[in-house]
């Protein structure tokens, strides 16, 4: 079993970190359907975590479960060794946990640098009439805010567009607007569902990179579902795996591919 506090080194070299989030004995029903029955893994610092099963696995439920979406019937949600009451997700956000949506959701009328700004409103301390006035105070931050939103736009190569309306992007830029708006909030804890689905393989590529260099240049711990195995066993540290709600697989991507049970969820086999 991994220490709690003192991490492991990943096979090439990375020093990973303590628990930031520990999900202990999570169930959460819908009616009487249980999405998630009954599971419990943790999620370290600097780590690249993931989340992944067949559909219809309970993925995308833990997730909104981590970012406040959904409140558990049972077990407990620990953050950074406090246990977490139950909170909106605009409360969530504002612990440092960002994410991305399955289906992309960002303001289509909007220009790409506004969509990204929108990532930086729970850092705005001015008050609604200080920022109409736009003076003192509120000039500084927003010219804070805009550098960093900036900064990303430049990190994520997307300087070209960044005065262009989201409706008029392909959907592979579109993905990548949505990311820069996550990172724009500086998060502690990012939270990535789905972000390759429907791309192209350079589109994946480049992806990919974006989420290496996130990880290792700013530091930030990932946490992301995903469907493509061959893009999850290179980018990921640790592996979780889900099936009809319940955990059967946890470890290192080889420990995963190697489970049986894993393997027989995702080829179908069934047991007399």
């Amino acid at each position: 079993m991994l220490d709690q506090t003192e991490g492991y080194m990943t096979a090439d070299g990375r020093k990973i970190g303590g628990v930031v989030m520990d999900m202990r004995n999570i169930t959460l029903r819908f009616g009487g359907v249980e999405a998630i029955k009954n599971i419990s893994f943790d999620i370290r610092e600097g780590e690249i975590r993931a989340i992944i099963g067949p559909n219809g696995a309970g993925k995308s439920s833990m997730l909104n479960v981590i970012s406040g979406f959904y409140v558990p019937q049972e077990g407990e949600v620990w953050f950074r060794g406090s246990k977490r009451p139950p909170m909106k997700p605009y409360q969530v956000a504002q612990q440092g946990i960002a994410r991305t949506f399955q289906n992309i959701a960002l303001f289509e009328g909007m220009s790409v640098l506004d969509n990204v700004m929108t990532g930086r409103l729970n850092n705005m301390k001015t008050g609604l009439l200080q920022q109409a006035l736009w003076r003192g105070a509120a000039e500084r931050e927003e010219v804070e805010n805009r550098e960093i939103c900036e900064k990303v736009i430049d990190f994520l190569e997307i300087q070209h567009i960044r005065k262009t309306p989201v409706a008029r992007l392909p959907y592979g830029l579109k993905k990548r607007v949505e990311l820069a708006r996550a990172l724009a909030s500086e998060p502690k804890l990012l939270l990535l569902d789905e972000p390759m689905a429907g791309m192209n393989v350079e589109e994946k590529e480049d992806m990919s990179r974006f989420i290496l260099s996130v990880n290792d240049e700013f530091g930030t711990t990932i946490a992301l579902i995903e469907h493509d195995m061959g893009v999850v066993m290179d980018l990921s540290d640790r592996v979780v795996v889900m099936d009809y709600g319940k955990k059967i697989g946890d470890g290192t991507p080889d420990e995963v591919r190697n489970n049986q049970d894993v393997i027989d969820a995702y080829l179908g086999v069934s047991h007399d």
